[in-house]
């Protein structure tokens, strides 16, 4: 699978800014990031950050973008042959191979996602790619007809984002308890939306 990110040697101005935006407001949040701090990190101008992306509104949006790649990378990564089910398990575990690759885009994923008072370009961009993947599905004969295309998505969206958010109450609930013979191993969280 290709990095959206690409390697460091290769990236452009722009591309190092946004790289090191992903990284910082997954870290400390975006609010808690300024343009100047982007830049420093990506080793440019502040007013080169403002010539590539004017505003820090505008940051956000490639950031953002570039998960949107990631997922759109790593759904395409994914093998398109073998029936419904397996094709469908192979798109969830493309996408949870990207996610724990990619602490960054989680970090963020995390941060902007379950914060109420951001507007979330992001969940909307991400609905849309998986409601385009269902379409595409189907049309392919690789997915039900006979549930309906926003059930499909949002079971989609939870199978793929629900563990993101779950798993570490998960992972911290375990190890708060496994101090016995009796843990045979660290339960993998599974996530799924039925109607």
């Amino acid at each position: 699978m290709s990095d959206p990110r690409a390697a460091a040697g290769d990236l452009t101005a722009k591309a190092k800014i946004r790289n090191a935006a992903l990284d910082m407001y997954a870290e400390h949040g975006e609010d808690r990031v300024s343009m100047r701090a982007v830049a420093a990190e990506a080793g440019v101008t502040v007013g080169l950050v403002q010539h590539h992306f004017k505003t820090k509104d505008g940051l956000r949006h490639a950031v953002e973008e570039l998960i949107v790649d990631y997922h759109r990378t790593a759904i395409a990564s994914a093998p398109s042959d073998g029936t419904p089910a397996e094709v469908a398990a192979a798109r969830d575990a493309a996408v949870r191979d990207m996610l724990n690759a990619n602490p960054a885009v989680v970090g963020y994923m995390r941060r902007v996602l379950l914060d109420a008072s951001v507007e979330q370009s992001l969940l909307r961009q991400l609905t849309e790619l998986a409601r385009e993947e269902v379409d595409k599905m189907r049309d392919a004969g690789l997915a039900s007809t006979k549930r309906g295309i926003a059930e499909q998505t949002v079971g989609m969206m939870v199978r793929n984002v629900g563990q993101l958010f779950l798993q570490p109450m998960v992972d911290s609930m375990w190890e708060q308890l496994a101090t016995g013979a009796d843990c045979d191993g660290k339960p993998r969280l599974s996530v799924d939306a039925r109607s």
